[in-house]
């Protein structure tokens, strides 16, 4: 059964947030071997906290996000591999007819995705499957408001062998738990929010390196483990 613990609260910092989870994580994982896979550049500020405790090699997936014109609500993401995948709370009939709609949108925008995320990896890339197979993976991001995200990086991660998934945040909607619940073999939310805001909104220091200077710290991390 997937583990669900929260307290309504805010937080100082990503790096606090990520030292409250990395304490709850380590009590159960410390003698598995695990990775961390930050799912924003905010994610990466928490999931240090996490992979410092455990011992473990810390990566990212980088993840462009597309929105429906006009709405708040997200068609899908772009991974580092040019793949495309639906908003799964979409249902079969919405796809059809939101792609339908936005033919034209929707693939001029999943290229410029793709031509962004490329530009940012160079001849590099983020992901190594060699140091995630076999492994408990920790999925990590700042804060949930949705799905998104998630359901690019099980697509993702459909490519290697892993032992058991995890998913890690400070906060999270409340939509968004019942989504998590399903993806994961375990789930480490600090809080839930009924009406969630936007993800700054829970942390008092908003500072985040660029999203360069992030890409580039996981690339050196990644080589230290190869």
């Amino acid at each position: 059964m997937p583990v669900l613990e929260y307290k309504h609260m805010y937080f100082e910092s990503r790096i606090h947030a990520g030292q409250q989870l990395a304490a709850q994580l380590f009590e159960k994982y410390r003698y598995e071997n695990c990775a961390v896979v930050a799912l924003s550049d905010g994610g990466v500020m928490v999931g240090e906290q996490i992979a410092a405790q455990l011992h473990c090699v810390l990566t990212m997936l980088l993840v462009e996000d597309i929105e429906v014109p006009g709405e708040s609500v997200s068609f899908g993401g772009v991974s580092q591999t040019g793949n495309f995948t639906y908003n799964s709370e979409f249902s079969s009939g919405e796809i059809e007819e939101y792609t339908s709609e936005f033919h034209g949108y929707l693939d001029d925008q999943k290229r410029q995705a793709f031509q962004r995320i490329n530009r940012l990896l160079g001849e590099g890339g983020l992901i190594d499957f060699d140091l995630l197979r076999d492994h408990t993976i920790i999925l990590v991001n700042d804060g949930f408001s949705d799905s998104t995200v998630l359901d690019v990086a099980l697509e993702f991660l459909k490519r290697v062998r892993i032992n058991r998934l995890v998913i890690a945040a400070p906060v999270a909607s409340e939509g968004a738990i019942d989504r998590l619940h399903v993806m994961a073999d375990e789930l480490h939310i600090l809080d839930v929010k009924v009406n969630y805001f936007d993800t700054d909104h829970y942390y008092t220091v908003n500072e985040i390196p660029s999203h360069e200077e992030t890409v580039d710290k996981i690339n050196k991390i990644i080589l230290n483990w190869r």
